[in-house]
């Protein structure tokens, strides 16, 4: 069963889920899988949604691809590094808009640490909300609650079974 824990500090959010699967495995579903585990409440696209994805190199896009082409990119990948780590631009705005602006984006790390043959640990960090202006700590406050990460986080898990 997946394991999950979560510490705060400053301007920066950490949560850690332990999956039964390799290394190599959370870090494919977490990247190439996104589509089957990302909640599509959580996209622009809603129910109607057809793609998302993360392309598979430094300066790939976080994307999503909705009806009749509609595509918004919502990230940038800074580190490719499987199945150890990736870090993205998180180019969502306070009021869940794209930001163009890279200057005003926060940053989410992801590490795969293989904790056996078939057991990994994965630890998200999302820091630099400050980067977000003015609302920054309410942002901070809602990806940190229930229905952030940790939801994020859960059907991720979920999805490695």
């Amino acid at each position: 069963m997946p394991q999950q824990t979560d510490s705060r500090t400053g301007t920066h959010i950490r949560h850690s889920v332990t999956v039964p699967v390799s290394a190599e495995r959370a870090f494919d579903v977490f990247t190439a899988g996104i589509g089957a585990w990302w909640p599509h409440a959580y996209t622009w696209s809603g129910d109607v949604l057809e793609r998302i994805g993360i392309e598979p190199r430094e300066n790939g896009m976080c994307f999503e691809i909705g009806p009749h082409g509609f595509r918004c990119d919502w990230g940038r990948v800074l580190v490719w590094k499987p199945p150890q780590r990736i870090v993205f631009l998180w180019q969502i705005s306070p009021r869940r808009v794209p930001e163009p602006n890279p200057e005003k984006a926060s940053e989410v790390e992801v590490r795969f640490t293989a904790e056996g043959p078939a057991r990994a640990r994965v630890d998200l960090e999302h820091r630099h909300f400050e980067k977000h202006g003015e609302e920054a700590a309410l942002y901070r406050e809602g990806m940190d609650s229930p229905q952030g990460w940790a939801y994020i986080l859960a059907r991720y898990a979920a999805a490695t079974v």
